[in-house]
């Protein structure tokens, strides 16, 4: 019989390889922090609607000031993996920027062994060998299309990538240990990230950093897209018997999703050699979750 967690994290993969597609849309030759700006806005505004329609607004307003700054650290760990993420996807192709970002787990995973000391077992050390050698590829396949180690478009997206493991981890904190409800996280979590997001386009812009902004219908579908992923990802995490470092593998399978239809739409390059390393990625990722 299947966990708990399992279903609403293949659902929240979905959301979230869709996400991904629309995201990389959203920012292609358009202004990356209006584009962020009102993709979070437009997904909390459906938050709000989708819990007053619920009649659950009343309990996820219910938020007291230690679990409120709790909540911050999170959105601010979030946003900024977010804006270096945005910066990277509007130089990078989707087909190598998003797998990636799919080796997130491989980071909470270690996360968990030097935090909560889980010790892999050999099948699942097989697995973080996999989708090591998976990421190297990756990284050398970056080199050839002209985004090296050293370019700012790949240092973005690694730094994105682990903050959003250190994210991961904090969720499990959050969710878990100190058993904050699931919906009043979400809810402070996307209403904070506004505020954030908000600032830090008002900064760039007093500092005379102006790039062009086209509104375009993937900024409202990337935001909501998002709180559907979000609000399945934060269900499963909050089971008692979920395990992070296992939900974060299968949720990175998005990667999939958003590899074969990224790679349709925007037409990227070398997608024979990204599929071997694809592969990799979730061969890895398919030990990890299955080795006991």
């Amino acid at each position: 019989m299947l966990n708990s967690w399992w279903l609403p994290t293949i659902i929240s993969a979905i959301g979230l390889g869709i996400y991904d597609v629309c995201k990389k849309h959203a920012v292609k030759d358009n202004s990356v922090m209006p584009a962020l700006f009102f993709a979070t806005a437009c997904g909390t505004a459906f938050f709000l609607l989708f819990s007053a329609i619920t009649g659950d607004i009343s309990a996820v307003l219910n938020c007291n000031t230690p679990h409120f700054l709790l909540i911050l650290l999170k959105s601010v760990i979030v946003s900024s993996s977010w804006i270096c993420v945005y910066y990277a996807m509007r130089e990078m192709p989707i087909s190598l920027a998003s797998p990636i970002r799919s080796t997130s787990p491989l980071w909470t995973m270690i996360g968990g062994i030097t935090i909560f000391r889980e010790i892999p077992t050999l099948w699942q050390g097989v697995g973080m060998a996999a989708i090591l050698a998976g990421y190297m590829i990756f990284t050398m396949l970056g080199k050839k299309e002209g985004f090296p180690w050293k370019s700012k478009g790949m240092q973005l997206i690694i730094l994105g990538t682990l903050l959003g493991a250190a994210s991961a981890l904090y969720d499990k904190f959050l969710l878990n240990t100190l058993n904050l409800d699931r919906q009043m996280l979400q809810l402070y979590f996307s209403i904070d990230l506004v505020l954030i997001l908000g600032i830090a386009w008002g900064i760039r812009r007093l500092f005379g950093h102006h790039h062009p902004f086209v509104w375009k219908w993937s900024i409202p579908a990337t935001g909501i897209l998002l709180i559907i992923a979000d609000y399945a990802y934060f269900y499963a995490v909050s089971q008692p018997e979920a395990a992070i470092s296992m939900i974060s593998l299968v949720r990175r399978c998005s990667c999939v999703v958003s590899f074969f239809i990224g790679a349709w739409i925007f037409k990227d390059k070398n997608l024979k050699s990204k599929s071997w390393a694809l592969l990799l990625l979730i061969a890895g990722a398919a030990l990890l979750a299955l080795a006991k």
